[in-house]
């Protein structure tokens, strides 16, 4: 039986598919772009940007500016300024929009599956067949929360990280931050100077041990953290990068801006895991907490269910030798967690695999020049961009 999204009309056909159009998508554009292949990019967003327009207001990146641009264009702000996301959303969009890349907005892609020798890529109303399938996007696609979640009083606001935007949508009162890392650090200090009292409870992830934010910070540690440490140390090719992988794929990273001290010092309290709900209360510690309203921020699942191959392993991870996917010819995934390093997910580490992959596409087949290639060849930013490549 034909699926409601699967149309009549016969597929389009094109060299490679790129899903995805975050910082991933079009780091990979940008380098097939620079061999002359033909391809496009599927975003199923309005607009390029827009899955960090949709976080929550007052984000932040962790990285300074320095380290926010992708391949061929720096981020356009003061380099140890911390970008705001829709900065960044805007960011992508110029870079799509200079570098003339084939983006294709406003199309969700349903499945991926195998026709003979190609991959039929279905969205509602596109169909596709390509030689190559490149999955451009974070394997944190699904929001997660625990089981029991749903036994929460009704009372309870209860929102995840994703679905959080700003204090408007909380109820007055206590507010339980579920999950320790980042994301979590980050809410609490804003939940909690909007006058609720806040609870954080995980794991403790560590933190970086220096202030971001100090001039010794800025120009010292923060360089040797992302170009030394997530970069070039934490890779497949390292053996203490081999060792820390698993610990890196299974638990949140370590504080970056926000740290310990900062949360107590605002007034944060910290407890330990939140393990049930018992009569529609949280459970923490094994002791029941009276709270108007909890954030979950544990995390996403990989999210990759369309992908109807068998290429992932127990765990949901692809398997895949630096993005390039273990007997599953033409079929690649760039901006997963440590891909090839620790700075794989990071805007500033994605091009480095965007490169590899664009490089094993181009070995597959010899190049056939298209109208559209020609076009984006002739185009000035990108020829005055290779001049540095």
């Amino acid at each position: 039986m034909r699926t409601t999204y699967e149309p009549e009309y016969e597929p389009e056909r094109i060299e490679t598919v790129v899903i995805g159009a975050g910082q991933a998508g079009l780091s990979v554009g940008y380098h097939l772009a620079r061999r002359g292949r033909s391809f496009v990019i599927l975003e199923a967003n309005a607009r390029v940007g827009d899955s960090w327009r949709n976080r929550w207001d007052s984000l932040r990146l962790f990285s300074p500016a320095q380290f926010d641009g992708i391949d061929g264009m720096p981020f356009p702000a003061p380099k140890h300024a911390f970008p705001t996301k829709d900065e960044m959303a805007n960011y992508l969009e110029s870079y799509a929009t200079r570098f003339r890349l084939p983006v294709r907005t406003g199309v969700r892609v349903r499945s991926v599956s195998r026709v003979g020798d190609r991959y039929l890529v279905v969205a509602d109303d596109v169909r596709l067949e390509a030689e190559n399938v490149v999955i451009a996007m974070a394997d944190y696609q699904r929001p997660k929360v625990p089981s029991f979640a749903s036994e929460l009083d009704r009372d309870i606001v209860q929102l995840h990280s994703s679905a959080y935007r700003n204090l408007g949508q909380l109820r007055p009162g206590r507010v339980l931050i579920v999950g320790a890392g980042n994301s979590g650090a980050e809410i609490a200090v804003e939940t909690v100077r909007g006058g609720h009292e806040t609870i954080v409870s995980g794991r403790d992830t560590g933190s970086v041990p220096f202030d971001v934010q100090s001039a010794l910070g800025r120009k010292v540690f923060l360089p040797l953290l992302f170009r030394g440490v997530f970069h070039r140390l934490l890779t497949l090719d390292t053996p203490i990068g081999r060792k820390a992988r698993p610990a890196l794929l299974h638990s949140g990273g370590p504080l970056i801006r926000t740290k310990a001290r900062d949360l107590a010092k605002a007034g944060v309290r910290r407890v330990g895991r939140t393990t049930d709900v018992v009569d529609g209360r949280p459970v923490v510690d094994g002791q029941s907490l009276d709270v108007a309203n909890v954030i979950w921020c544990t995390g996403y699942h990989a999210g990759f269910s369309w992908v109807e191959r068998s290429v992932f392993d127990d765990d949901g991870e692809p398997r895949h030798d630096r993005g390039v996917v273990q007997g599953e010819p033409g079929l690649y995934f760039v901006g997963l967690r440590f891909l090839y390093a620790a700075s794989s997910t990071m805007i500033h580490g994605v091009g480095r695999d965007a490169d590899h992959v664009a490089g094993v596409i181009a070995a597959r087949a010899p190049l056939r020049a298209s109208a559209s290639v020609k076009e984006f060849k002739g185009s000035d930013p990108l020829k005055r961009n290779l001049q540095g490549v």
